[in-house]
This record gives structure tokens, C-alpha cells and sequence, in this order.
């Protein structure tokens, strides 16, 4: 069933820009002058197995009604009238402003259910400053970056729950997150070359990828539907990931591309190294990529027939990848061998594994219940003379794991600190080797008269 999304926000936050993105193509004009959208457009957008009209709006400004901003004003008023749920955007670099509170104000007063995006997101600096969004009252903000793509599988997750009636399959496609016999969703991503279709033929005993000596063979991301032991599998073969420098063909670009999209859509991702010249700096940013995305992560080490003295070289890659891959610590590392089949059962249960670990939820009891020991044992620092508050903690969602922390002062919480408490996370609640997400929520001050 098709439906409507409104974007929504003040000028130069990025609406157009996530128009773009949604609908393919460069519809709307995109500047950093604001202002140039004034009139509203409507697109077929497509996401995941989403199809839709998405509205860009001009952006919320407060102005007479006779005045051309006025004008603009209303016509994106008849757009929130419109639509089915709103994305509503802020921007993440310039933080929450008055005009973000007050337009937030007149979302919320429309009724409609609403996304909260915070928009130019990139990295992890711009996902601890998408916390900031809390304060206008709309939810969980979803870090995002419309220029980049980043956060497009959260879009997705976001919408689907905001249109539960819209976004339903008819029951027999409808892949219910906790129906055992749903397909779990795995790409196979890594360097040129690394054996990745080799791997996946393996898998399905089967040719049906072609495969070669020469790199970069595969150009689009293959779906491949299969059964290991009775589980259903959905399969993702990925074109091969060079260093952005060395790309320059066109079609090489959207091969890329296109297998970025496969991470986004995945739920395990296996980082497919190739054991003769294992761990380079492409892999690094490679598993970069799949830890922003949130994904279930294994790295599977192929070619491990060709490898002399194999115990030595796994121990000494294990203790490197324990060492390089700190916000990963216990990701699993397995040598295979595509070719001839060596290790592809326990790389298969090690996937299915790993998206347990990945779903898995905590009770708050048990979560708090951890905190007060953790802080007992180590107490948050003191920040010009007031010690920074920790209240309480709760899981809102898992897929990866990510935990909401209450308290006062949080932003001054320094990164070490936020390191120990997911150390201790990943060590009590045996979560190895998963992405986990903490967000920073301080409590208002009803003092505060600037708020």
C-alpha cells in the first residue's frame, strides 16, 4: 500500500538533499545558500522494498502571512496536511536551535507520526551530537547522513514502525524479525579478489556466480536464497571495495555503491580477507563502514589452504584484530577456504551466532542493577567541581544493542569512561564482537530559565 512522507525543517538542514537520495535522482536543487527550494515536490521514492511519495518542503521560517516566506510557509503546512508521517530534520553541525524547538512544536500539534532525523551525522563525532535532538520532545533521533547515505537501514526501520498499516507484506512475504524460519540476511563483502563468489558457490554447491582470476569480476550485489541445515539463508555476493582514490570508473563507482547498500540491508556481514596479504588498510576502513552501519560482523579469513604454519598466522591476526578492532572487541576471526570448503560450517554458525548476539535484549532491572556496580567500582569523574550524575539506564532497542543513559552532566562524560561501561557491557551480558550504541540523555533542569 503506497503512502506519503512530508520532509520537514528549517532552511539549509538538508531536506533536499534527503529528497534526492530517496527518489534516485537529482530532482531538487541542492546549495548551501538557503532558501532555494520555495515550492514543494512530490517524487516516486524507493527503499528497501518500499515504494512512496516523498514531499521536500521549503524551509519552516517565521514570517507574515502576505510575505513570499509566508507564502513558502503555507504550502509546506498543506504538505504536513497531507502526508501520512513526517520526516522531520535537523542538522546536527549547527545543534537545536529556538526555530527547531518552535517548528517541532507545530509538528507535534499536526498529529502525524514523525521521524526524527538528524542529518549530517558523519562519523562518530556527528552520531554524539545527533543526541542533542532529545531535547525537542519527537522521539529517538536517527543519526543520518543524506550527502552520504549513512543510517538509510534505521530510515527504513523507522518508517516501517511509524506506518505499520502501510509498510505490512501480505503475511506469507512478510519477514517477521522473530519467526525462526525468516531468511537471515548476510553480505559478503572484502577487497578485489578475496574469493567472494568463489566462496558463496561453495556455499550452494552450485556455480552460480561467475568467478575468475581477475578482479572485480562481480559488478552488482547478488541475492542468492539458500538453506544451511535447515535455516533458511539469504545470501549477498558484493562487488569488490578499493580505496576510494584508486576508483575512477563510473560503473565501478556504482558497483561500490551498490554493495554499500547490501551492508545497510544485511543483518550479518562477513569481512572476506584474503589470508596470503590479510589485514590492509582498505580492510580497516571496509570494517569502518560495516560497525557505522551497525551490522553483525565476522571476519573469515579465505585462501587458508595456501597459508604455511596457519596456527601461528590465526593467533597473531586474532591479537591484531583484538587490538585494531577495540569497539569490536570478540569479533570472531575463522580461516575457510572457498575452494575447497575448509571451515564454512563453523563460519555458518558463527553467523547465525552473531545475529543472536546482535538481536539480544536486556531486562532494565538487570541493565541497572550492572550500572550501580559499574559506578560503584568506578565512579564517574568530577567536572568543575560536580561530579557527573548517572541515574539509571534502559535498552529501547537491540539490532545492534543500543542502551539510552539517564542522568546529569552526561556530555561531559569523557570517551574513557564511556569505553568502560561498554567493556563492561560486552563483558557481563556476553555481548563479542557486536556494535554497541550508547546515547547520552541529561535530565532538564526546571530551574533553567533559558529553557
Amino acid at each position: 500500500m503506497s503512502f506519503t512522507l512530508a520532509i520537514i525543517g528549517r532552511p539549509n538542514v538538508g531536506k533536499s538533499t534527503l529528497f534526492n537520495r530517496l527518489v534516485g535522482k537529482k530532482l531538487a536543487l541542492v546549495d548551501d545558500q538557503p532558501g532555494v527550494t520555495r515550492d514543494r515536490r512530490e517524487g516516486e521514492a524507493h527503499l528497501g522494498d518500499l515504494d512512496f511519495i516523498v514531499i521536500d518542503t521549503a524551509g519552516l521560517e517565521e514570517a507574515q502571512e502576505d510575505t513570499l516566506a509566508g507564502r513558502m510557509r503555507r504550502q509546506t503546512e498543506e504538505a504536513l496536511l497531507d502526508a501520512d508521517a513526517v520526516i522531520f530534520v535537523v542538522d546536527v553541525r549547527t545543534g537545536i536551535t529556538p526555530a527547531d524547538r518552535h517548528f517541532a512544536q507545530l509538528v507535534r500539534r499536526a498529529g502525524k507520526p514523525v521521524i526524527l532525523l538528524a542529518n549530517k551525522a558523519e562519523g562518530k563525532l556527528g552520531m554524539m551530537e545527533a543526541q542533542e535532538a532529545y531535547a525537542l520532545g519527537l522521539g529517538d533521533p536517527i543519526p543520518f547522513s543524506a550527502e552520504h547515505g549513512e543510517g538509510l537501514a534505521d530510515l527504513y526501520d523507522a518508517i516501517r514502525e511509524a506506518l505499520p498499516e502501510h509498510t505490512a507484506k501480505p503475511a506469507e512475504d512478510q519477514p517477521d524479525e522473530d519467526d525462526p524460519d525468516r531468511p537471515l540476511r548476510i553480505a559478503v563483502v572484502g577487497r578485489p579478489n578475496a574469493g567472494k563468489s568463489t566462496l558463496i558457490n561453495r556455499l550452494i554447491g552450485e556455480e552460480r556466480l561467475l568467478t575468475g582470476p581477475e578482479a572485480g569480476i562481480t559488478r552488482d550485489s547478488i541475492g542468492v536464497e539458500w538453506t544451511w541445515h535447515g535455516r533458511k539463508v539469504k545470501l549477498f555476493d558484493t562487488a569488490g571495495m578499493r580505496k576510494r582514490s584508486k576508483v575512477e570508473d563510473k560503473l565501478e563507482k556504482l558497483s561500490v555503491a551498490d554493495g554499500l547498500r547490501a551492508v545497510r540491508f544485511a543483518e550479518v556481514v562477513i569481512l572476506l580477507l584474503d589470508a596470503t596479504i590479510p589485514f590492509e588498510k582498505q580492510d580497516l576502513a571496509i570494517l569502518g563502514v560495516i560497525e557505522r552501519e551497525g551490522r553483525a560482523i565476522i571476519i573469515a579469513l579465505n585462501k587458508w589452504d595456501q597459508v604455511p604454519n596457519g596456527q601461528a598466522l590465526l593467533k597473531r591476526l586474532a591479537d591484531e584484530a583484538e587490538h585494531t578492532l577495540s569497539n569490536l572487541r570478540g569479533v570472531t576471526v575463522l580461516p575457510v577456504s572457498g575452494l575447497n570448503g575448509q571451515g564454512l560450517d563453523k563460519m555458518m554458525q558463527a553467523c547465525f551466532d552473531a545475529a543472536e548476539v546482535w538481536s539480544r535484549r536486556i531486562p532494565t532491572g538487570k541493565l541497572n542493577r550492572w550500572l550501580e556496580a559499574m559506578i560503584e567500582a568506578h565512579p564517574p569523574p568530577a567536572v568543575s567541581g560536580r561530579r557527573i550524575k548517572i541515574r539509571y539506564m534502559t535498552q529501547p532497542k537491540s539490532r545492534p544493542p543500543y542502551f539510552a543513559i539517564f542522568g546529569n552532566q552526561l556530555d561531559e562524560l569523557p570517551d574513557s569512561y564511556n569505553r568502560y561501561l561498554i567493556t563492561g557491557l560486552r563483558e557481563s551480558f556476553d555481548l563479542p564482537g557486536t556494535p554497541i550504541r550508547l546515547s547520552m540523555r541529561n535530565s532538564d533542569n526546571p530551574y533553567d530559565k533559558e529553557k
